[in-house]
């Protein structure tokens, strides 16, 4: 038997939960599906979220998952892995989602908050050590690292930004070009390096030195070593945008990716369905997603009320 609810929610981490938070206080019957992949799952620690700040991520969404309880939302831990319906050629349609285990639930409105992964790279230590000395976001974690030694990985010529952007937390920064040729760099970019003074070091970066778990520096494929204590790369943010597809909702590119075309409240080009948190955009933060949910949640119940007493009156 296939069970109906009123909203499903595709994603359990900080948007999924925000939305499903409202809409457990709105008295609407709501399930999570959650695949337990939170983006966010390789820090100790998250940061610039008032009043949780420096709070575990694993404990934010642990105790997430208590408020929605309180109000009878239902979580399980599956995958979707399909979704049809929504609006056809002979009208409304609820839609069918179906999950990994073989269970189907349909809704009448759908959350996609299934957010991105962050695609590392392929340079030996990066992935194992991502998240404690291998970073990508200094809003994240640069008042911890503050006054390190830090060294830049490019992975594109948009790597300048990210190594004149950390300056602000340290003025000992390395920028490693990697792969990237020294030719990609404008005038613009040189004289913006030097100015903030960014040493740039052209050659291939082959590999981490790691001393008693600790980074201490980056080696070329040339043997030569750079003292280094912390490291910032830029991961390629593929969007976990599937479903969203799969309904026909209308996607835009990025230089970080393909993403849903949504309204101010997270409403997609198809109607009945909501983006939230990463699945909406590559810079959505906790404190963002959370924010996205709640939007995303209350235009849902607003709409639904509307369309209950439409209905109403037209009997």
């Amino acid at each position: 038997m296939t069970e109906t609810y009123e909203v499903v929610v595709v994603g359990g981490g900080t948007a999924g939960l925000s939305a499903a938070l409202v809409l457990g206080r709105a008295r609407r019957r709501t399930l999570v599906v959650d695949a337990g992949e939170p983006r966010n799952a390789p820090a100790a620690h998250m940061q610039g979220y008032l009043s949780r700040d420096g709070m575990s991520p694993a404990e934010f969404l642990a105790v997430g998952r208590e408020e929605i309880a309180r109000y009878g939302v239902e979580l399980v831990r599956d995958r979707a892995v399909d979704v049809t319906g929504g609006e056809g050629v002979t009208g409304w349609r609820d839609f069918t989602v179906e999950l990994a285990s073989g269970r189907s639930v349909r809704a009448r409105r759908l959350v996609v908050a299934t957010g991105l992964a962050d695609e590392l790279p392929a340079v030996p230590g990066v992935a194992e050590r991502f998240g404690r000395d291998v970073l990508h976001c200094p809003y994240c974690h640069g008042w911890e690292v503050r006054d390190q030694p830090f060294g830049v990985l490019a992975t594109s010529a948009l790597g300048v930004h990210q190594a004149l952007l950390v300056t602000q937390w340290s003025k000992d920064v390395t920028f490693f070009l990697h792969e990237v040729a020294a030719s990609k760099l404008t005038d613009e970019d040189l004289r913006r390096l030097a100015a903030a003074g960014v040493d740039v070091v052209p050659g291939e970066v082959a590999g981490l030195v790691v001393q008693d778990d600790r980074l201490t520096g980056v080696r070329l494929a040339d043997g030569r070593t750079h003292d280094r204590s912390v490291l910032f790369v830029a991961p390629r943010a593929v969007p976990r945008t599937g479903l969203l597809e799969r309904l026909g909702a209308e996607l835009h590119e990025t230089p970080f990716g393909a993403y849903p075309v949504v309204d101010a409240t997270g409403r997609t080009t198809v109607a009945g369905v909501w983006a939230a948190g990463n699945a909406m955009g590559f810079a959505e933060q906790v404190v963002n997603a959370a924010g996205g949910g709640h939007r995303a949640a209350a235009a849902i119940n607003g709409e639904l009320v509307m369309t209950d007493l439409d209905a109403a009156v037209r009997v």
